[in-house]
Parts: structure tokens; sequence; C-alpha cells
């Protein structure tokens, strides 16, 4: 089982930019598409972006198109994700999660919002705040 640790979130106003870190344990990060999930309070969670294992294809919420950029360093088992042109509606803990299936990697909307079935590890998050 592998040990992911989110970093880098924290309190800005919007337009402001953050860029999260995901950490993971072990030698097999390169073999494993990554997500970026978010929940605000009092919802349920919002899928934000994917990268296959490579970093060679990524998908983008709607939300996030165009402001948000997925990237990983697979030498460092790390995952990025560089948030741009914040707005409060990002507020919430943002969250890495492993694809379940090395190798495999979907681009639907329903596959990558299935979290249950898609997903087999999580970091605990780190919290994003934007506000005034």
């Amino acid at each position: 089982e592998v040990r992911l640790v989110e970093s880098g979130g924290g309190l800005v106003q919007p337009g402001a930019s953050l860029r999260l870190s995901c950490s993971a344990s072990g030698d097999t990060f390169s073999q494993y598409a990554m997500s970026w999930v978010r929940q605000a309070p009092g919802t349920g969670p919002e899928w934000v972006s994917a990268s296959n294992a490579p970093g060679s294809s990524t998908t983008y919420a709607p939300s996030v198109e165009g402001r948000f950029t997925i990237g990983r360093d697979n030498a460092k088992g790390t995952l990025y994700l560089q948030m741009t042109a914040l707005k409060t509606e990002d507020t919430g803990v943002y969250y890495c999660a492993r694809f379940r299936t090395p190798y495999y990697y979907c681009a639907s909307y329903a596959c990558l919002g299935s979290f249950d079935s898609t997903y087999d590890d999580w970091g605990r998050g780190t919290q994003v705040t934007v506000s005034p």
C-alpha cells in the first residue's frame, strides 16, 4: 500500500496562485495514473484533474480547465497541481488519489468520478482556502 502526502495548501485571495504537491512512498509511482480530488465543506468530493502514468495525457474538470495544470515527476514520486486565478469556489480540501490498476487510465468523467471503483489509495488532504 502506498502512502500519499499532500502539501502546499494555504489561505490566499481570489486571483492568487498555489502549487500543491503529493509525495508518494515506494517505487511504483511511475506505474499509476493519479488524480486530484477536492471536497468543499458540506459537499461531496469533486474530481478535479487526472494524469496518466507517464504524464503524457491529462484531463480536467470544466470548472478548472485553463486555470489548473496537473503534472508529475516520476523520478521524484511526486504529483503536482498548479492552480492559478483561484476563485472562492476553489476552496476545499484537496486530495491526491492513486488509480487502482497499474498502467490503466480513463478520461471519461464517469470513470474519473467513480471514487470507490477507480482509486484505491488516498492522501489525507491539504486545505486550500480562497477568501477576499
